[in-house]
């Protein structure tokens, strides 16, 4: 089960800048709450193509788009568990009913996370990411992949799905993330024992081009010659007990944090029996952090400054900020569900959550932080007022023609 971000022709959905200018412009005539606001730029065109092709439209009930609203909204809204979230939407039936939901009952909500296929959402995800990748390949003349994975504790009513580790029922969430845009785009969940260099293999594409950072756990000379011939570069560590051949030794500026830059080859065999699969120069650069510690890296970047390299290392705590905030504010680690299928989708319309919310952050010049905006969303998300006043108790709409002033207009797609 994966997902992968691809390009869609994006003239026909809106922008969160258009969604923001719309909610002053129309403050006078008819104010939508702010979950409206929110899902007012969602391409339903395509999620009712979703539907179709996953052979879900024959729903005449509890629909998919009712399905989705109401996760959405139990997401945004901070609730924790199926009872909780039924509890939250039941006031709010009729603004949901406006946007084309519904108020779930407990057991019907338990019943669709169970049996409705979590890749009809995992798509969606797929189709939002696709909407927000074009204006970024435009500015990036390289993407950088940050990869890595965490753990997330499940109960043990789960254990039939994803087993035991360290005697614990525990499940494993594989993610590829882009700095630059502050998104996944790419996610799988495992059993907790499986590797994550194992995950990386069999399960994550790889982006022709592309940098990639990451740290011992995808310790694998195979994995690193088959980015290689993508043409990728990768940022890693090398392990103590790995030694380099050396071609050529670089000049490092004295009294720097980078203590050396060899150029060299990994060992021909592995075990004495097997070749080396990656038979690439290779770059070893010893620097030296903040707390003292000595990080052996290692690369296939043969040009860049070692400074430039260690700097693209630095970057992977990225991705553990992003495993920290979720974790917190969108609470991942508490499902609305005991099956596989639950948790799929639980994680996917929790991704597609996020991204609404930092879509949200880069659309308006308030230096707002994410957090802080979610938090504006879970407080007054059936609130009717402007987006822009929430986000702002200093702004006035404007009565007849907004002015340039008013409209928060950073485009994420042409």
């Amino acid at each position: 089960m994966l997902v992968q971000a691809h390009d869609i022709d994006s003239n026909a959905e809106d922008t969160f800048a258009n969604v923001i200018h719309r909610s002053g412009t129309n403050a006078m005539r008819h104010q939508a709450t702010l979950f409206e606001q929110i899902i007012q730029q969602f391409p339903w065109d395509r999620f009712d193509r979703l539907v179709r092709q996953h052979e879900l439209d024959r729903y005449t009930g509890f629909t998919p788009r009712k399905h989705f609203i109401a996760l959405l909204g139990g997401i945004l809204s901070g609730q924790q568990g199926l009872r909780a979230t039924s509890a939250a939407l039941a006031p709010n039936d009729g603004a949901l009913r406006l946007l084309g939901g519904k108020a779930p009952p407990r057991s019907t909500l338990s019943d669709a996370n169970r049996d409705r296929p979590a890749e009809l959402f995992i798509d969606l995800l797929h189709e939002l990411l696709g909407h927000l990748n074009r204006a970024f390949r435009r500015t990036l003349k390289t993407a950088l992949r940050l990869i890595d994975a965490t753990h997330l504790g499940l109960g043990k009513r789960m254990q039939r799905w994803f087993g035991l580790h360290c005697g614990k029922v525990s499940a494993k969430l594989h993610v590829v993330f882009d700095p630059s845009a502050q998104k996944p785009v790419f996610f799988d969940i495992t059993p907790a024992n499986v590797n994550d260099i194992t995950a990386a293999k069999t399960l994550m594409p790889i982006e022709k081009g592309a940098t990639y950072v990451f740290d011992l756990g995808y310790y694998d000379f195979a994995w690193w010659a088959a980015l290689a011939d993508a043409r990728c570069t990768f940022v890693t560590r090398l392990k103590c007990n790995t030694p380099l051949r050396q071609i050529e030794a670089r000049e490092v500026a004295p009294g720097g944090y980078v203590l050396s830059d060899e150029v060299g080859l990994l060992p021909a065999r592995l075990a004495g029996s097997r070749r080396n699969p990656f038979q690439h120069k290779g770059r070893k650069i010893e620097v030296r952090i903040d707390s003292g510690k000595v990080l052996r890296l290692f690369t296939n970047d043969l040009t860049s400054p070692a400074e430039e390299i260690a700097a693209l290392y630095k970057e992977r705590w990225q991705i553990e900020l992003f495993f920290k905030w979720i974790k917190q504010n969108l609470k991942i680690s508490q499902f609305m569900g005991n099956s596989d299928n639950a948790i799929r989708t639980q994680i996917a319309v929790s991704f597609i959550a996020y991204l609404l919310v930092r879509m949200l952050q880069a659309a308006q010049k308030l230096a707002v932080p994410a957090a802080q905006i979610l938090l504006i969303i879970r407080t007054h998300l059936f609130v009717r007022r402007p987006i822009l006043a929430l986000l702002d108790p200093r702004w006035q709409p404007s009565p007849r023609r907004s002015s340039p002033e008013t409209q928060l207009c950073i485009p994420l797609c042409n």
